[in-house]
C-alpha cells in the first residue's frame, strides 16, 4: 500500500506547462458566492466545456487557445446568465458574474457537469449517470428506475449490507423514494470520496425533484397484460399476469410564491403475478402457475423554504403501505408453502442548508422512520418438507413480524480557502430500534436427500425452533471524515482524506480509511486526462448477526437440529429426549471486514465523445464467514462437545481479490443521439458467499477458493436514446450481456454429519461448475404531443409509448443444479422474463 500511495505522489511533479486561463466567481444580487452553479463554456470552434463553482462560487478554465467565447451560468432559482469574453495572448482579467433572481428562490441540488473531461479528481468520467430526460426515454420496465441502473452495480464490491443508498448527500437504510420525484441517479460518482463508507461501484446515489417556480405536474399510467408476452420457458401455459402502475406529481409555490415551494408525489400499483412452479413429486412433475398479488401505494409531501438570503430549509414526509398474497411460491416451492405479507413505513426528512460565511456552509440532515412489516404463513401447524432440489411442500413456516424505529443523521461543513476545498462532517447511517418477533419452523422442518429417500421416509436432519422468539436490538453506527480538494495547479488536482467508521457491537474501533485520487492533465489541450486513486473502505455490516448471537444463545429460542430421525415423529424414542440446542456465537477477535481499492486510468475527449479507460483492482480482508466449531471430527459421527449442537461461530476470517478492466464510451453531442457504451474485463475470487455461508468442510477450508458466485468474466452494457423524428417519437435503447457464473457441485448428502447436505466430492473446489451466459435488449418507444401548440414549451404535453422487455424473446437460463443427487443435475430449473410488453401515457402539465 505504503508503494502505491508513493508511485501516486511521484506523479505530482509532472507537470504541464500553463495555458491561456479563464476565472471568475458567481455571485448573488447581494453579493453573496454561489456555490454549484453549473458554468458552460461554448466556443463555435471547439467543443463545450463544463465547470461546476466551488463553495466560493469560483470556477476556471484553462488551456484555451484565442478566440470569442460564451459563459453561460445556471442555477436554480437564478435567472440564466450569458457573458462574451474575448481571449487574446493573455488571460482576461478574473469575471465577476452577478446572477439575478428569479420569480421564487428554491433549494436544490444541481447536477454535475457530464460528458465533459476536466482535470478535477472528483470529476471521474467512469461514473454511470441517469438523468431525467434519460429516465423518461430509457426502458425501465414497471417504472423501475432504480432495478434499470442495478445492472451497473458491480456485485464484487457489496459489503454484507448490500447497495449503499445515497438520496440527496445522505445514506440511508433503504431506498423509499417516489420515482416521479427522482432527477438524476448516479453510481460511481468519485469513487475515492471520504464522505462515504462504501466504494463507488456499490454505491447509489439518488437526487431528488426539489419545488418549483410556477404550478407544474406529470400523471403516468402504466399498464401490462399477458396477452401482450410471450410464454416463459418453463410454463406450461402463458401465466394471466397484470400490473397496472398510476404515478404522478404536483408542484409549485406557496403562499405568495416568493420563499416557499412544494412538491406532492404519489404511485399506486398492483400487480397479478403468477411465478412458475418446477418440482417433482413423488407422484411426478408439478408444472403450473400460481396467482400472486401483489399491491403498493407511496405517497410523498415536500415543502421547501427559503428562510432568508443564507438559509434554506427543506422538509419532506413519506408513507408506504405495501401488500402480498401467495408469495414464497415458485421454482421448487409448492403453493402449500405460500405465504401473506405486508409492510407499512412512515419516513420524516429535515434538511437545512446555511451558508455561514462566503466560504462556510453548513449542512445538516435528518432522517426518522418507523416500519411494520408481517408475515403469515397460508398454513399453519405443518411441517415442512424438504427434498433437495426436487420440491418444497407442507407449510411455510415463516411467521414472523419485523418492527423497526430508526434515527439518521449527516452534518457537513465545507470551506473553499484558495485552491483548496475544505469538507469534514460527522454522519449516522444508522440508530435503530428493531423487533423481531420470529414464530418461524416452530413446527420443524425435515430434509430429504433424495426423491428415493422421501419414499422410504429416511430423512437425514430434522430441524426446530423453540421457546421465545422475540428480540430487541439497538444498532448504533457513526462515522466521521475530512478531506481536502487540492487544485494544485491548472491541469492537476488532488483529493485526498480520511474517514472513521465505528460499530458498537464488533468491538473493533481503529476503522480509519485513508483515500486518495488525483487527475492530471499533461498537455495544454486538456483534452486527456490522467486519474488514479487507493483507498480503504470498511464493510457496514447488518444488524441480524448480532440478533442471532442473542436470540440462540441456548436458551432464549432453542434451536434444534436432529440428525437421521425418525418419519414423521423425530423424537421416537421417549417423551424425555430433548436434542442439545444449536447456539450462535461471534468468534473471538472478530473484526469488521474491509477492502483495498487502487485504480488507474486515461480519459480522452474525442470531439464531443468520451472515452475513459481504467484498471481497478481490489485486496478483500476480514470478510464474514460461519463455521461451525462444533462439528463432528473428520472420521466421527458424534460432535466434539455433545450437550451444544451447531455452534456457529461468525469469523472474519475470509478473504477476496478482483481485478477489473473497464471502457466507458460516452456521447451526447449529437442533437437526436446519446448514450453510454460499457465494457467490463474482470475476475473475482473468494473464500466464502457470505456471513451465514457455512463451507462443505469445517475442519479443512483449502478447497474454497474459488471464482466468486457472481463474477462475469465479460460483462456489456449499453444504454441510449435516439430522437428519430418530431413525428415518429424517441428511441430508447438498453442491452445487458454477459457470459456465464458460477455455481457449487454437491453430493446432496451428509457425509460429515455436520448436519447440512452442502459436502462437494472429494477434491471439487467450490463454484466449479458453470453456467451459460445471457443476452437481454430492451427498448423503448415513445412520442411527445403538444396539446397546446400556442404555449408550446410551456404547455400541456402528452406522451405515449411501449416499453419492451427481452425484445428478442432469448431464453436466459437462471438457476442451475448442482446437486447429483438431484433429477435436475446441472439443468436449469428457471429462466429470466421472456418478452414482455408494457404500455404507458404521461401528461405534463
Amino acid at each position: 500500500m505504503g508503494r502505491f500511495f508513493a508511485l501516486l505522489l511521484a506523479t505530482l511533479p509532472l507537470l504541464a506547462a500553463d495555458g491561456v486561463v479563464i476565472t471568475g466567481v458567481v455571485l448573488d444580487p447581494s453579493g453573496v458566492p454561489i456555490p454549484s452553479s453549473s458554468v458552460t463554456l461554448k466556443s463555435p470552434e471547439a467543443p463545450d466545456r463544463s465547470a461546476q463553482t466551488g463553495f466560493d462560487g469560483s470556477f476556471q478554465f484553462d488551456g484555451l487557445a484565442p478566440g470569442n467565447y460564451q459563459i453561460v451560468v445556471q442555477r436554480d432559482a437564478f435567472q440564466t446568465s450569458t457573458t462574451r469574453v474575448r481571449v487574446g495572448a493573455r488571460a482576461p482579467n478574473p469575471l465577476r458574474i452577478r446572477l439575478r433572481l428569479a420569480d421564487l428562490l428554491q433549494e436544490i441540488t444541481v447536477s454535475d457537469p457530464r460528458n465533459q473531461i476536466n482535470s478535477q479528481a472528483a470529476d471521474n468520467l467512469d461514473i454511470i449517470r441517469v438523468d431525467r430526460e434519460m429516465i423518461d426515454k430509457l426502458p425501465a420496465m414497471g417504472n423501475d428506475v432504480l432495478g434499470s441502473v442495478m445492472r451497473f452495480i458491480d456485485p464484487t464490491a457489496l459489503d454484507s449490507g448490500g447497495v449503499e443508498i445515497v438520496v440527496d448527500g445522505m445514506a440511508t437504510s433503504e431506498r423509499s423514494v417516489a420515482r416521479s420525484a427522482i432527477q438524476e441517479v448516479r453510481i460511481n460518482q468519485n469513487p475515492y470520496s471520504a464522505e462515504f463508507a462504501g466504494m463507488g461501484r456499490s454505491r447509489i446515489e439518488i437526487i431528488t425533484s426539489p419545488g418549483a417556480t410556477e404550478y407544474h405536474g406529470a400523471v403516468n399510467y402504466f399498464f401490462r397484460d399477458h396477452h401482450l408476452d410471450a410464454r416463459p420457458a418453463f410454463a406450461v401455459t402463458r401465466p394471466p399476469d397484470r400490473r397496472h402502475i398510476f404515478d404522478g406529481n404536483f408542484t409549485g409555490p406557496l403562499g405568495n410564491g416568493k420563499r416557499t415551494s412544494f412538491l406532492i408525489s404519489a404511485e399506486a400499483e398492483r400487480i397479478g403475478n403468477n411465478p412458475i412452479v418446477f418440482a417433482r413429486t413423488l407422484a411426478g412433475d408439478v408444472r403450473e402457475n400460481h396467482p400472486v398479488t401483489v399491491g403498493e401505494a407511496f405517497v410523498s409531501a415536500r415543502l421547501n423554504h427559503q428562510v432568508n438570503q443564507r438559509n434554506q430549509l427543506a422538509l419532506r414526509y413519506e408513507f408506504t403501505d405495501e401488500f402480498s398474497r401467495g408469495g414464497g411460491v415458485g421454482g421448487f416451492r409448492l403453493p402449500e408453502v405460500a405465504t401473506r405479507f405486508g409492510n407499512r413505513e412512515h419516513h420524516i426528512y429535515v434538511q437545512h442548508r446555511g451558508v455561514l460565511s462566503p466560504r462556510l456552509v453548513h449542512e445538516f440532515q435528518l432522517r426518522t422512520g418507523r416500519h411494520n412489516n408481517p408475515t403469515v404463513s397460508a398454513r399453519p401447524g405443518v411441517a415442512r418438507i424438504v427434498v433437495l432440489d426436487a420440491f418444497t411442500g407442507g407449510g411455510a413456516q415463516a411467521d414472523t413480524r419485523f418492527t423497526e424505529n430508526h434515527f439518521q443523521w449527516h452534518e457537513t461543513l465545507s470551506y473553499s480557502a484558495g485552491r483548496h476545498f475544505l469538507k469534514t462532517g460527522v454522519t449516522s447511517p444508522d440508530l435503530s430500534r428493531r423487533g423481531h418477533s420470529d414464530r418461524t419452523n416452530f413446527e420443524g422442518t425435515f430434509t430429504f436427500s433424495s426423491l428415493e429417500d422421501y419414499r422410504l421416509g429416511r430423512p437425514f436432519s430434522f430441524q426446530q425452533q423453540r421457546g421465545n422468539g422475540y428480540t430487541v436490538i439497538w444498532q448504533r453506527e457513526l462515522g466521521a471524515f475530512f478531506m481536502d480538494d487540492f487544485r494544485v495547479r491548472p491541469g492537476l488536482s488532488l483529493s485526498y482524506g480520511f474517514r472513521w467508521d465505528w460499530q458498537d457491537y464488533y468491538g473493533d474501533h481503529n476503522n480509519f480509511s485513508p483515500r486518495l485520487a488525483f487527475a492530471w492533465a499533461p498537455r495544454k489541450s486538456r483534452k486527456t486526462v490522467l486519474r488514479g486513486g487507493a483507498g480503504y473502505f470498511y464493510d457496514r455490516g447488518s444488524y441480524r448477526p448480532l440478533a442471532d448471537t442473542i436470540r440462540y444463545d441456548g436458551q432464549r429460542l432453542r434451536d434444534i437440529l436432529v440428525s437421521n430421525p425418525s418419519y414423521p415423529n423425530p423424537f421416537a424414542g421417549g417423551s424425555t429426549f430433548s436434542p442439545p440446542p444449536n447456539i450462535t456465537r461471534f468468534a473471538p477477535g472478530i473484526r469488521t471486514p474491509y477492502n483495498l481499492q487502487y485504480s488507474f486510468g486515461v480519459e480522452r475527449q474525442i470531439l464531443k465523445t468520451t472515452l475513459a479507460v481504467n484498471y481497478r483492482g481490489t485486496k478483500g480482508t476480514k470478510f464474514y464467514r460461519s463455521r461451525d466449531v462444533n462439528a463432528p471430527l473428520p472420521g466421527a459421527l458424534e460432535r466434539r462437545d455433545p450437550s451444544i449442537g451447531i455452534l456457529r461461530h461468525f469469523e472474519s476470517s475470509a478473504g477476496q481479490r478482483s481485478h477489473h478492466l473497464e471502457v466507458i464510451l460516452r456521447t451526447q453531442s449529437a442533437k437526436r443521439v446519446s448514450g453510454t457504451v460499457q465494457y467490463v474485463l474482470g475476475d473475482a475470487k473468494n473464500n466464502s458467499d457470505g456471513v451465514y455461508a457455512f463451507p462443505a468442510n469445517n475442519y479443512d477450508l483449502s478447497l474454497d477458493w474459488a471464482p466468486h458466485d457472481e463474477i462475469r468474466r465479460h460483462r456489456f452494457a449499453m444504454a441510449g436514446t435516439m430522437k428519430v423524428s418530431p413525428r415518429l417519437g424517441d428511441l430508447g435503447l438498453s442491452m445487458h450481456a454477459a457470459n456465464g457464473g458460477y455455481y457449487n457441485m454437491t453430493t446432496g448428502r451428509d457425509d460429515n454429519h455436520d448436519g447440512f447436505a452442502a459436502d462437494r466430492p472429494p477434491g471439487v473446489r467450490r463454484n466449479s461448475l458453470r453456467g451459460p451466459g445471457f443476452l437481454q435488449l430492451d427498448a423503448r418507444w415513445s412520442r411527445e404531443i403538444a396539446l397546446d401548440h400556442k404555449k408550446k414549451e410551456k404547455g400541456p404535453v402528452l406522451t405515449v409509448g411501449a416499453d419492451a422487455s427481452n425484445l428478442i424473446n432469448r431464453v436466459n437460463y437462471g438457476n442451475f443444479v448442482g446437486n447429483i443427487s438431484s433429477p435436475f443435475y446441472r439443468q436449469p430449473v428457471s429462466s429470466r422474463e421472456p418478452r414482455r410488453l408494457m404500455l404507458f401515457a404521461r401528461l405534463k402539465f
